[in-house]
């Protein structure tokens, strides 16, 4: 049992005042150093930034600094903030009813200061957990001063016959609130000049003053934010003061490799469905992670706004959902994935991406079929660099052609490529041979034909399926490269 009254508080372990009078940065510089002395991960969760990030977010706790990571979206910047959650003790003790979670040993609030005058060792004891103790605020253009510092209240005042000026009429903003805790600010050049000013003495000198009236509270707190690296620096986002009060700049970012890029999107895409054997071959994921690497490196996606690492994850939902909706109608009792279920994915990738004007002339779906195209390319070359397919061109180029719907079986699948010489034997570099589930294998067989047309060697259209490549000469490609110029009305040089 915990103690309940300030009496038995001071008796008890839980009171030990050297303890209870540590600061919040101290609290948390203490309890990071015991993770490390333990080798116990810092940050669940978070995946490839164990060299970058998290070493330099471990220096700004060990140097009791105030912090802002700086990356576009989708880089985990809230997961990081909140992480730092767990960095606090399991439970702290409070003055009961406090609404700023006053030390029971040092209190600064008036209303806790004159109940211990008034209770002593009676006074009644609280507990906070880690959780509590972390308050999160979104900046918007219209969150005021109030919201984030507080404001006198005079309904308060007059109800309790206090002053207007007495620290018994403040109604305290969301700051006091996070005393004896962490304040977090998402998209800090959000927050209007005035109230970035406000922000001054707490990060400073530890108080606050209340809307020009003489009340000062020394608060404990850890200021955490977060921001868009072109909004911080753009002038007239941030109040420079601000900015130099911040300890450490902390830059975050996308994955940098493919496998760190797909452990994420498995960490966080619903693809375990209830009931279903879901199976999703290696090189599908490859290529839905493989579309946000290439949209990030594509000249027609907006690089200020980023690519967001919800871009594979909701594709890999979607993907899985179509391959659930086949089986289902197929009476298939295995689900696998299939190329084909990336491109019925396409309305998870054209929200995810901001275009530029040469982006918006071809269209959104447009530029996310090319995404498609060039991510199957990257991982086709990957699992094929040097394997020959001779006999499967040369099967088209005779006057071959498959159609087929992603809505087909994997028994009818396999059925109609069985015709495409060679082809079915291709797929063990996949991991896939002809012991392999029809699902996969016909998974595989598609994924080679995808490859094949993404290099130009077979074409596709929505007419005829798969067929031989067309064969152009340099005047057919001279008149479409000038008709492409006249239409976006610019002269050739």
């Amino acid at each position: 049992m915990f103690p309940s009254s300030l009496g038995e508080l001071r008796k008890s372990p839980v009171g030990d005042p050297l303890r209870l009078n540590r600061t919040i940065k101290d609290e948390m510089r203490m309890n990071l150093i015991r993770r490390l002395e333990g080798r116990v991960p810092i940050f669940s969760g978070i995946i490839g930034y164990e060299e970058t990030v998290v070493p330099q977010v471990v220096n700004a706790v060990l140097s009791h600094h105030n912090m802002i990571l700086l990356g576009l979206r989708g880089q985990a910047k809230s997961r990081i903030l909140r992480g730092l959650a767990g960095l606090l003790d399991d439970r702290i003790p409070v003055v009961a009813g406090c609404e700023i979670h006053d030390n029971p040993f040092s209190p600064i609030c008036r209303r806790c200061r004159d109940l211990i005058r008034e209770m002593g060792e009676n006074t009644p004891i609280d507990y906070l957990g880690r959780e509590e103790r972390y308050v999160e605020k979104l900046a918007t253009p219209d969150v005021t001063i109030a919201d984030i510092i507080g404001d006198i209240d005079p309904i308060k005042a007059a109800k309790g016959g206090h002053a207007i000026g007495s620290e018994l009429s403040v109604h305290y903003g969301l700051l006091p609130r996070a005393n004896r805790g962490i304040f977090a600010i998402n998209e800090l050049p959000d927050l209007a000049g005035k109230i970035q000013v406000g922000l001054f003495n707490i990060m400073q000198e530890g108080d606050v003053q209340i809307k020009g009236y003489p009340v000062r509270l020394p608060l404990d707190v850890v200021l955490v934010f977060s921001a868009n690296p072109e909004d911080y620096t753009a002038r007239g986002k941030i109040v420079t003061p601000l900015k130099d009060r911040i300890g450490s700049e902390i830059k975050t970012h996308y994955p940098s490799s493919l496998p760190h890029g797909i452990a994420i999107t498995e960490q966080e895409a619903w693809i375990r469905r209830d009931g279903s054997r879901i199976r999703v071959p290696v090189f599908i994921k490859e290529i839905v992670e493989g579309i946000a690497f290439k949209a990030r490196a594509d000249q027609r996606v907006d690089k200020r706004s980023g690519v967001s690492q919800r871009l594979p994850i909701s594709c890999l939902e979607n993907v899985v959902s179509n391959a659930e909706r086949r089986a289902i109608a197929n009476g298939e009792t295995e689900v696998v994935a299939r190329v084909a279920d990336v491109y019925s994915a396409i309305p998870a990738i054209t929200g995810k991406i901001e275009l530029e004007y040469e982006g918006e002339l071809k269209g959104p779906e447009n530029v996310a079929r090319d995404l498609i195209r060039l991510s199957v390319q990257m991982v086709f070359r990957q699992y094929f660099p040097t394997t020959d397919f001779k006999q499967v061109i040369e099967w088209f180029e005779m006057g071959g052609n498959l159609k087929f719907a992603d809505t087909d079986s994997a028994d009818h699948l396999l059925r109609t490529m069985s015709h495409v010489q060679g082809l079915l034997d291709k797929t063990l570099p996949l991991g896939v041979d002809l012991e392999s589930p029809a699902g996969l294998r016909a998974s595989a067989s598609e994924f080679i034909l995808e490859g094949l047309h993404s290099v130009d060697k077979i074409s596709r259209s929505e007419e005829r399926g798969f067929a031989a490549a067309e064969r152009r000469n340099s005047q057919d490609l001279y008149r479409d490269y000038t008709a492409e110029r006249s239409r976006h009305k610019k002269p050739l040089n």
